[in-house]
């Protein structure tokens, strides 16, 4: 079997990592495949922070709206606002921004191609080879045709096909070990004449059982549209039933739909992103969903300029072990804040109780400037540890119920 062209990188997956890997490995003169499937829009808030603007040359037309505050809601419906001071969180149409970075990595020069991917094999010399189904043919006299099988060879491969990750699944060995989330929205016109304390500029952010038994329930605006969402691992749980409570708990019952979509989400990084030869994860297919926040398009597009360079540096060096980097780069910088957000969500997201007094903590000025801090710049903020020492005792006291919620 011989495939008739041979890539230096096929991307499988042209989201955020997908598609930040093959603009990074085709701005360095590379040839570079991204395939992608059509249609795909993942259910998502759209949050993105100033670092990712910054760090992805973002232009500011994205930006469909500008959260300057979050609303953490309560069990027993206790409003908590934390401001942005100084700044803000940009908010984008995942459709929309999705698109762009794939026309974006095009214009580097990567060749796109519409197509599902079926299959990872192996030329007669070993070099791999990446089979895929393009797009329906259009109908003939005897009715549509069935999808186009093609293949092409690839010195290097980049997994960046979400979550259940068919390339992983196929040369990752853990990949099935993976926990999920499965996340559920809605996309509404906002109404004419939007419900009584609508903020254009306020993601609203609710923690309650009947919403989520274990993770959040989600308003956020997007300009002349909003995100109304919720996620859970619980399989019986009924997410568009939940998502039915938030809207009429917003006062947006009665707002057009547009569009719904469910997708399960990774909660934890795979244990191994590579396959040892040639192949490399990225994105939700590596596991690279924030814990307790559920925040993925940052770590996304990071996850995939690190395995891009990792792919560089094998294909420069012919080292498979240099593949190996995208991971221990990756939890080398972000890996803390993983672990502390996993903890977080194992103890505050149990029960309405500790919800309660979780939003009660989100009061405190210590915790709201520590928490921006952190999530605007993706590290924990290490200079003021009297601020860290006032934020455990804080918690403490809340954790033996020493202070009223």
């Amino acid at each position: 079997m011989n495939a008739s062209h041979t890539y230096d990188a096929v991307v499988v997956g042209g989201g955020p990592s997908g598609a930040t890997a093959a603009h990074d490995l085709a701005r360095q003169g590379l040839s570079v495949l991204l395939l992608d499937r059509a249609g795909r829009t993942k259910p998502c808030g759209g949050a993105i922070p100033p670092r990712l603007i910054k760090d992805f040359e973002i232009p500011d037309h994205l930006l469909v709206a500008k959260a300057r505050c979050a609303r953490m809601v309560s069990p027993t419906d206790k409003k908590v606002d934390m401001h942005i001071e100084g700044g803000f969180v940009g908010m984008v149409d995942r459709d929309v921004f999705d698109e762009w970075l794939r026309e974006r990595a095009a214009a580097a020069g990567a060749v796109r191609r519409r197509g599902r991917f079926t299959e990872l094999g192996r030329d007669t010399d070993g070099t791999a080879v990446v089979h895929f189904e393009t797009d329906a043919r259009p109908g003939s006299e005897r009715g549509p045709q069935p999808p186009a099988k093609a293949q092409v060879r690839a010195r290097c491969v980049i997994g960046a096909d979400g979550a259940r990750s068919e390339v992983a699944r196929q040369s990752v060995p853990g990949a099935e070990r993976t926990h999920y989330v499965f996340a559920y929205h809605e996309i509404v016109a906002r109404p004419a004449e939007p419900p009584a304390g609508y903020d254009p500029s306020r993601c609203d952010v609710v923690y309650r059982g009947e919403i989520s038994p274990d993770f959040y329930g989600w308003v956020f605006p997007h300009g002349d549209t909003l995100s109304i969402g919720t996620g859970s691992a619980d399989k019986g749980f009924s997410l568009r039933n939940a998502t039915a409570k938030l809207r009429e708990a917003s006062g947006l019952q009665d707002a057009t739909t547009l569009r719904r979509e469910g997708a399960p989400i990774p909660m934890k990084p795979l244990p191994r992103w590579d396959n040892g030869r040639d192949v490399v994860l990225a994105g939700d297919a590596a596991g690279v969903v924030a814990p307790a926040s559920g925040e993925g398009i940052y770590y996304a597009m990071a996850g995939g300029r690190l395995a891009g360079e990792a792919a560089a540096e094998f294909l420069r060096t012919g080292q498979a072990g240099a593949l190996k980097l995208a991971r221990k780069r990756f939890m080398r910088e972000h890996g803390t804040v993983f672990w502390v957000l996993g903890m977080m969500q194992r103890f505050w997201y149990v029960n309405d109780k500790r919800r309660e007094r979780f939003v009660s903590i989100c009061r405190d000025k210590d915790v709201q400037q520590m928490t921006f801090e952190s999530y605007m710049n993706k590290k924990l903020t290490r200079k003021k540890p009297m601020q860290q020492v006032r934020i455990f005792f804080k918690d403490l006291a809340h954790l033996l119920g020493l202070v009223r919620a």
